[in-house]
């Protein structure tokens, strides 16, 4: 199953999250230029190390091929699911990582859907999960969870997240990453931000580099239908 969220408590703020107005409630947002977009994942701090000194994801033995990798191109859902870094030591150092447009779109191509359209998947909700394994071990799998803001307030729309199969985590790897950063200390800048000023706006967290600009990333029709975009 994909990885499970942390219990961890929102950010109060006066600042309530935004009205979802336009926004559709599945949509992939991503922070992407021409040729590259960016997606997330958290590691301990050797594999994350290893990875950027050697720009290779699994240049430390403690990153294993064999299981499936989950990937988010949302910064706010890392934030959730890493708890700004501060989780636990198997997610306290977080790397964005940049892949080719059309490797991302590959990947998609390749994806099943995993959970019920307008529905998030749940730690406990396994069953069709080990079933689309059992079937299909090389498919792509994509789940659709609530979206976050800043404060890891839940959204009405959803955040897309991606698993990459371990038949597959060789090319991914070896050719689809294109760059590795440690974007950890940006994370904990923002938690910091957050704590220390609770009236920031989302506008002055983008202008001050905490936040990405993201938006709509457009994938081709069919991948559209197939892994349940609106």
């Amino acid at each position: 199953m994909a990885d499970p969220v942390p219990n961890r408590k929102e950010m109060s703020s006066n600042v309530k999250p935004k009205a979802s107005v336009n926004v559709k409630q599945r949509q992939i947002r991503a922070y992407y230029d021409e040729e590259t977009i960016t997606v997330y994942q958290a590691y301990n701090s050797e594999i994350a190390l290893a990875a950027v000194q050697n720009q290779k994801l699994h240049a430390s033995p403690q990153f294993r091929l064999t299981r499936m990798t989950w990937i988010k191109p949302s910064w706010c859902w890392m934030m959730y699911r890493a708890g700004y870094s501060y989780k636990d030591k198997n997610q306290e150092r977080i790397l964005a990582l940049k892949m080719k447009r059309e490797h991302f779109i590959a990947l998609l191509g390749k994806a099943t859907l995993t959970t019920e359209p307008g529905k998030a998947a749940t730690p406990d909700d396994t069953a069709s999960f080990d079933r689309i394994t059992r079937e299909k071990p090389s498919a792509v799998k994509v789940q659709w969870d609530p979206e976050r803001t800043p404060r890891l307030e839940k959204l009405s729309y959803r955040s897309i997240q991606i698993g990459i199969p371990s038949l597959l985590a060789v090319t991914w790897v070896e050719e689809w990453i294109t760059g590795i950063e440690d974007v950890t200390e940006k994370a904990r800048e923002l938690e910091q931000e957050l704590r220390e000023n609770e009236g920031v706006t989302d506008e002055e967290l983008l202008r001050k580099g905490l936040v990405p600009p993201e938006r709509e990333f457009p994938v081709p029709l069919e991948v559209q239908r197939a892994i349940g975009v609106e």
